[in-house]
């Protein structure tokens, strides 16, 4: 399994080529419910960098005004001054403590505001992120079955975790960032020139230049980047491959082999890596050098200018307080804009993320709701297939078929892998929808009533149980959580399953591990077997429920089984053809179509596929036709889309 690149393997391309703006819509449907935070951490920022800026201005004015006298209190703040004037003390001593009390204020004020400047931009990004998260995981669970045949778990994941996680990378830090640099940068430039546009014109010498240097950067970077994303799918999907297949490394005794390819790997993702980085070490002390140019002029400059006067062309004062505000300053100046670039990469990232984000939102469904549609009622439990054709694409899967199944029978799918017998029970669940014909229950088509009535109607057991990581209580419960535990115990005794529960740990509070693997093939079967009979449907589906079980084990389950199945409408796969010969209807399905029914005696009698299948299972292998062995040859050879 590959890594995937989203920049050249996108799975949602072509959804994501229709979202003009994507961030456009982000705020528009996200962002706007979330406009009180968002406002108070844009206002709080703005304040909390103003504030920021004070200490430099009020040492300037105490080198000017209170240490060295030079000009009136008043006379020395760069803009404001006149503001503050009423209050100033006359003495020495006095400007000193107001100095310490403006200075004290401007921190304690400022911690405030960097506070709600958190609270709002955190509260607007967490909000969205979870809102995003949670709205494209219901729509990608509500997609058809055939959606998920077509895409990897990995790339999934990577939505719901790494572009959702993006956007909230950006929202809270991008945002953040960007209103500082904004606040920073044009308020630091305002102070610079009210207090010397010539010193100030020197001081800016740098900026054309970091910016030429930052641009460079990114269109460098961002390449090097897309790399290092995809090697590091390819790390997950390899350390994902090898943590699910561990049983068989182990027992393949093949750690070594899979270690070196965990090696290389990781090794490609540490060069991919390296490379960002070496280019990332460059820029900053690049940067750095820059910025420490532009630092070493002003300075000359402004030194020269204190003790010396203007030097060549400039005119003009400039006191010692001034000259020192000017150089903490541009020290600060020089560095927000450097970061323009990152919050630039920031917002393009987010950018994509959202597009991919919405690109799955808006992914077309095959199996829609009717909006007029009604709940399913069942009364005899009555399930008729009328000329259904279904196909994937252009491939026709199934094609013709027609059956009825009263309410109570039973009724077994049998035939070749690839036949299309799974396929024809997902229609029943309406995990698609039929091309051509229909389904009904009881007279009603399955397209005309609501999904949720539908499955909440029919209970599922399949060959490959699924156990949630939880608790035995909790999986048996999954889907019917109003129940008591006697309604658990039970269902699980009915299920053969009681027994052995009991003598777990922790009984029916025994964590179960991840997809159950503290417990046995047979134990999860028979776990599933007392989740659809504390369901109690009133069509039961079973896909073959005792393939992959010893003998033992299977007499438990088919015990259970016949519980289950009494009184309901019972549809069942199986390849153990011993498991479904009491059925009161058997259909043979071969390449899409029944090619035969009736009970198994009368299946034995006509000597057809079925009883040809049931020669394999007894062992009658030299019997069979020749004609039958070679056309299980070329089934067997035929790459299928279906499993069944």
């Amino acid at each position: 399994m590959s890594g995937v690149d989203w920049d050249e393997d996108d799975p949602f391309e072509e959804q994501r080529d229709k979202i003009e703006n994507p961030m456009k819509r982000l705020f528009s449907a996200y962002g706007s419910q979330y406009r009180f935070q968002a406002v108070v951490g844009i206002i709080a920022s703005v304040f909390a960098r103003i504030l920021d800026l004070l200490p430099p201005i009020m040492l300037g004015v105490a080198i000017d005004a209170v240490f060295f006298e030079d000009v009136g209190y008043a006379e020395a703040f760069p803009v404001g001054g006149s503001l503050i004037a009423p209050i100033v003390p006359a003495s020495q001593e006095g400007q000193f403590w107001l100095t310490i009390a403006i200075i004290a204020g401007a921190f304690l004020f400022g911690a405030a505001f960097h506070w709600t400047r958190n609270w709002g931009f955190n509260s607007f990004a967490q909000n969205i992120q979870h809102d995003v998260r949670t709205d494209t995981y219901d729509k990608m669970q509500r997609l058809n079955m055939e959606f998920f045949a077509d895409k990897q778990t990995g790339e999934m994941m990577s939505i719901l975790s790494n572009d959702v996680n993006r956007l909230e990378r950006f929202l809270n830090d991008g945002m953040n960032s960007l209103f500082r640099l904004v606040v920073m940068v044009f308020g630091i430039g305002f102070l610079l020139f009210a207090y010397n546009w010539q010193l100030a014109l020197v001081a800016m010498l740098p900026v054309p230049l970091i910016m030429v240097f930052t641009y460079v950067f990114i269109k460098i970077i961002q390449p090097k980047y897309a790399v290092v994303r995809s090697t590091v799918g390819n790390v997950n999907s390899r350390l994902e491959n090898n943590l699910g297949g561990i049983q068989v490394i182990k027992s393949s005794t093949t750690e070594d082999y899979e270690s070196d390819r965990v090696d290389d790997v990781s090794m490609d993702y540490f060069d991919a890596n390296w490379d960002a980085i070496e280019t990332r070490i460059k820029f900053f002390p690049g940067l750095r050098v820059i910025a420490g140019l532009g630092f070493v002029i002003t300075f000359i400059v402004g030194g020269l200018w204190v003790f010396q006067g203007a030097p060549g062309p400039f005119t003009g004062e400039l006191r010692t307080g001034t000259f020192v505000v000017f150089i903490l300053y541009t020290q600060r100046f020089i560095w927000p804009m450097a970061q323009f670039g990152q919050i630039i990469n920031m917002y393009q990232r987010a950018r994509a993320s959202s597009a991919r984000i919405f690109g799955l939102m808006d992914e077309p469904s095959r199996v829609e709701e009717d909006p007029n549609a009604t709940d399913l009622t069942i009364s005899e439990g009555r399930v008729e297939y009328d000329d259904v054709t279904f196909g994937y694409d252009e491939e026709t899967i199934i094609d013709d078929i027609d059956f009825t199944v009263e309410g109570g029978e039973t009724l077994a799918l049998v035939g070749p892998t690839g036949a299309g017998k799974s396929t024809v029970l997902k229609l029943l669940l309406r995990m698609y929808d039929v091309d051509e014909g229909a389904v009904r229950i009881d007279g009603q088509d399955l397209r005309n009533v609501t999904l949720d009535s539908l499955r909440r109607s029919i209970g599922y057991v399949s060959q490959d149980t699924f156990l949630f990581y939880g608790t035995v209580e909790e999986n048996i419960r999954y889907g019917t959580f109003d129940v008591d535990r006697e309604d658990v115990i039970e269902a699980a005794k009915m299920a053969e399953a009681h027994e052995f529960i009991q003598n777990l740990p922790d009984g029916y509070d025994t964590e179960v591990g991840e997809r159950g693997v503290k417990l046995s093939g047979g134990q999860r079967q028979r776990l599933s077997i007392a989740r659809a009979i504390l369901k109690d449907p009133e069509i039961l589906i079973l896909d073959e429920a005792t393939s992959d079980v010893d003998t033992e084990t299977e007499m438990l389950i088919q015990r259970s089984l016949d519980r289950l199945t009494e009184d309901r409408t019972t549809f069942s796969i199986a390849h153990r053809l011993s498991t479904i010969k009491d059925a009161e209807t058997i259909l043979v399905l071969e390449g899409g179509r029944i090619v035969e029914r009736g009970t198994h005696g009368d299946l034995l009698d006509n000597d057809g596929l079925y009883a040809h299948l049931w020669g394999v299972q007894a062992g009658e292998i030299d019997q069979l036709p020749q004609e039958f062995i070679e056309r299980a040859a070329k089934r067997q050879a035929r790459t299928e889309t279906d499993d069944d």
